[in-house]
């Protein structure tokens, strides 16, 4: 979540220019872009200020207020609303209640059009608290902050107030006064600039923006919100695509233009402000935060309030009751009409959860209503939640909302659903269940059991539009044995919650005999509390203080419960917080399993993606899919190597923390890695699927993942944890020593054999010892890495000679003199430095897929580069 500077919001910092004629603050960005110009109401008011005789020059001067008929003429177009709106040729004006003068409201910016090839339509650029406020001839529209509080009531209240004073962000003359006495000022530059954080100017990867060519598009006004849709055009570098993904182009490219729309809503907040409902980190909501000046503590004390929706009973006395205003998301009309059902199905799962709370019927899915049954239903209401269906060629979707910044309600959820979701849900489901569900067995899928993926992507973003988390810690917490059992997953599922990035149940087997639909998660124990715990009302409790005893007693059922345990934020390390795992509990074999699973979808991938007259595009890319499958299993492995096993806990909750895993259970990791990958795993070259795919694409790959895994396991904050267990378990802890031994036994295992190691080990060999060689050439730091490395390249460069002297064939003592050369280079302290960097590990990291809730297996980042990268120009830019 974005915190507030101590006295000014990062919105107002950045929009304090446009107060002094719109003028953009100097950035990276703009160094490269000409000065901008000031817009045309700003030129027109500085103009008719300097021409006013005796009026001070500049642009504070106020004009004289016009009649009313005068600026608002038969010619306007009106609308009454929150604010009433006046369309007067191509000039946009706001007359403004006198009683909303001063009020807090929530200003809101979203894409709404976008270039065929940037980003989506629905993403957000920002949202902040804004208010107008009336001074003589003068309106001024603020940026409000919410850093700092204190009890009305204590000494330090208005000192508080003074070191947060609202930004003016920009300044309007009072064109006229309305006969109750609104304002009415011209407000179309505050839509048709750069303000600030609400500029798409990153989004598009712009330079700058041409008035000439933006303008306000239409306006309209609701009973509690307003919405102005405007159009910004930019001027922006060229780009091309390659094999790295976007970047700029040379020089010599012209310039592109980018156009866009953005929608900004002007929404009322709801008064009063809800109770809300302190922040356990225990529990995995996001929240708004702010600094306590009047807390009783001796310091400053920092309030979170999860965020969560106002729910308030019917009927208070029931133990369930229907809410007085449920959560509604209303559907898509471009929604594919077949997926309708399933998006109905995946926003109304969360009822179960909503019943522990006490609530019935409190999330529900409603198509768009027509006219005569809703007639002031608007899509574009900030009022109403929507899920959008977006053409977009993205693999994604994610599901935002909206937050009063005073007590962390949600006042709108708009999820986004991206058209090509479902293609990665076909891979995972490919890759994950293929070898257990006929139905994953051809192509295309079933309709039915896309619907079904569907619903589930759906349930997880919905969860995050309820203010969820994702919790990567429940993968873990279920006993390994139980993923196998179907009465087990028929009531608890093979993950304790949706909120995971846990997919399909890779770990069953085909003689386990498991349905198909068990497969798929589903809202889970986890969901169930964390939904009780943050929306159960406590009647007994008037003040948020006053219920913490309540939350701390539920917070504790996670001691002898574990599925409903939240990762911690202290967690550095924490193998049972991963992506994309099923069964990290024991990762081990989880992967085994996996494993098992890919080896007969690889064998099947023939069979179901070549068709008669279609392209190899689906079996390059189910292969793919399979390659990143696997490394997403392996990296489960890895995690355990200097690992530990984490609960948060608070207060007077008894233990420690966090245990490491054990020496057997790294040591174990460790054999399966060198078994399964360091070895070479001939299962992937399918001698039907690899003639058919570019030669080198295969051997590439495999070189890659394994020289991103050796610098995984060797990475410096691996070691620092290895040491840490050194220092706190002695003997007992699997030492860096040890994890050099073992690698060095998988990785040149040829040596002790004395064979000959054939080309993909040798590839293999030299990135190792490139690695290693690049390890020492790093500064000194907490862990023993360099003197162990140091050490192992020494003995490793004496069998590496010895090995030389004694090979049978001509390739291998070559090898083997070649590695014996490159440590002891290594080792000297003056070419030592030629080493460094030389050995990367292309496209392993643990948050790999942070970026986005669903991870495109086919395009994970360890494919080899094309040897002719196109640098044709491209607009714009893919994620």
């Amino acid at each position: 979540m974005k915190h507030s500077h101590p006295t000014h919001s990062p919105f107002a910092r950045s929009l304090l220019a446009l107060a002094a004629g719109l003028a953009l603050s100097s950035s990276a960005l703009a160094q490269d872009a000409p000065a901008p110009t000031p817009t045309p109401a700003a030129a027109a008011d500085a103009a008719a200020a300097a021409a006013k005789p005796g009026a001070p020059a500049g642009p504070e001067a106020a004009l004289e207020p016009k009649p009313y008929d005068k600026v608002i003429t038969k010619e306007a177009k009106t609308q009454k609303g929150l604010i009433t709106l006046h369309s007067v040729k191509q000039k946009l004006y706001f007359e403004i209640p006198k009683k909303l003068l001063d009020k807090q409201l929530l200003m809101v910016a979203n894409a709404t059009a976008v270039p065929s090839d940037v980003d989506h339509v629905g993403k957000s650029l920002n949202q902040e608290v804004v208010r107008f406020s009336l001074k003589g001839n003068k309106v001024y529209f603020h940026a409000v902050d919410h850093a700092f509080v204190s009890g009305s009531d204590r000494p330090n209240a208005e000192a508080v107030r003074d070191s947060q004073r609202d930004a003016i962000l920009l300044a309007f003359n009072v064109e006229s006064f309305a006969a109750d006495g609104a304002p009415v000022i011209e407000v179309s530059r505050l839509f048709t600039s750069e303000v600030g954080d609400f500029s798409a100017r990153r989004l598009i990867q712009g330079t700058s923006l041409d008035a000439s060519r933006s303008f306000v598009e239409s306006s309209r006004a609701f009973p509690g919100s307003l919405r102005i849709d405007a159009v910004h055009t930019y001027s922006a570098p060229a780009m091309v695509q390659t094999p790295m993904g976007p970047m700029k182009a040379p020089p010599h490219f012209p310039a592109r233009s980018a156009t866009m729309n953005l929608a900004y809503s002007l929404v009322e907040l709801p008064e009063p402000a809800m109770m809300p409902r302190l922040m356990d980190d225990r529990i995995g909501y996001f929240y708004v935060s702010r600094t306590d000046f009047g807390s009783d503590r001796h310091g400053v004390e920092r309030e979170r309030l999860i965020t969560r929706w106002r729910l308030e009973k019917k009927d208070p006395a029931a133990a369930l009751s229907e809410p007085v205003k449920p959560i509604i998301w209303y559907i898509d009309k471009s929604t594919p009409t077949a997926l309708v059902p399933y998006v109905k199905k995946g926003i109304e799962a969360w009822n179960v959860a909503f019943e522990a709370a006490g609530f019935k019927n409190a999330v529900q899915a409603r198509p768009f209503p027509s006219k005569e049954e809703d007639p002031e239903f608007d899509p574009e209401d900030v009022r109403y939640s929507i899920i959008r269906w977006v053409p977009s060629s993205i693999p994604n979707a994610y599901g935002p909302h909206l937050s009063d910044p005073r007590s962390g309600e949600i006042l709108n959820a708009n999820i986004v659903m991206y058209h090509n979701i479902q293609k990665i849900l076909r891979d995972w489901y490919i890759t994950q269940a293929g070898a257990v569900d006929p139905r994953a067995q051809q192509l295309p899928l079933p309709d039915d059991l896309m619907g079904d993926l569907v619903a589930y992507v759906v349930t997880h973003e919905v969860g995050h539009s309820l203010g969820f988390q994702h919790n990567m810690k429940a993968s873990s917490q279920y006993p390994f044995e139980k993923l196998r059992d179907a009465k087990w997953l028929s009531t608890m599922g093979h993950v304790s919650s949706i909120m995971d990035y846990s997919r399909m149940n890779y770990v069953v087997q085909p003689e386990d005999k498991i349905a198909p639909a068990l497969l798929i998660p589903k809202v889970g124990p986890y969901d169930i509390y964390a939904t009780r715990w943050g929306y159960t009302p406590i009647p007994t409790a008037s003040t948020p203080a006053a219920e913490k005893p309540v939350l701390d007693a539920w917070a504790r059922e996670q001691d002898g419960k574990p599925w409903l345990r939240f990762q911690s934020p202290k967690g550095d390390g924490d193998y049972g917080v991963v992506m994309e795992a099923v069964g990290d509990a024991d990762a081990v074999r989880a992967t085994e399993l996996g494993t098992k699973n890919l080896q007969r979808i690889v064998k099947n991938l023939p069979k179901m993606a070549l068709r008669a007259g279609e392209s190899d595009r689906d079996l390059e890319d189910l292969y793919k899919a399979v390659w990143g499958q696997w490394r997403n299993e392996l990296g489960h492995v890895a995690a355990l190597v200097g690992g530990y096993d984490y609960q948060n806990k608070h207060g007077s909750q008894a233990g420690a923390i966090s245990q490491p895993a054990s020496k057997a259970q790294q040591a174990r990791a460790v054999a399966l890695i060198n078994e399964q990958l360091f070895k070479t795993p001939s299962w992937l070259f399918e001698p039907a699927v690899v003639e058919r795919l570019t030669p080198s694409l295969p051997s590439g790959a495999l070189l890659n993942l394994q020289r991103g895994m050796l610098s995984h396991l060797l990475d410096r904050s691996r070691l620092v944890r290895l040491q840490g267990q050194e220092s706190a378990l002695g003997e007992r802890a699997y030492r860096v020593e040890q994890l050099l031994a073992d690698l060095r036994g998988g990785v040149f295992g040829e040596l002790a054999q004395g064979s000959s190691p054939q080309a993909a080990r040798r590839n293999l060999q030299r990135s190792y010892v490139e690695l290693l060689a690049s390890r020492l050439g790093e500064g000194a730091g907490m862990d023993d890495g360099r003197a162990q490395i140091r050490a192992e390249l020494k003995r490793l460069s004496q069998r590496f000679a010895s090995a030389a002297g004694s090979a049978r064939d001509s390739v291998a003592r070559g090898h083997w003199a070649e590695l014996a050369d490159a440590s002891a280079k290594a080792l000297d302290p003056l070419q030592a430095a030629q080493a460094k960097g030389q050995a990367t590990g292309r496209g392993w990291h643990e948050d790999a897929a942070a970026a986005a809730c669903w991870q495109d297996l086919s395009v994970v980042g360890f494919w080899p580069e094309s040897p002719e990268p196109s640098l044709s120009a491209k607009h714009g830019h893919r994620h």
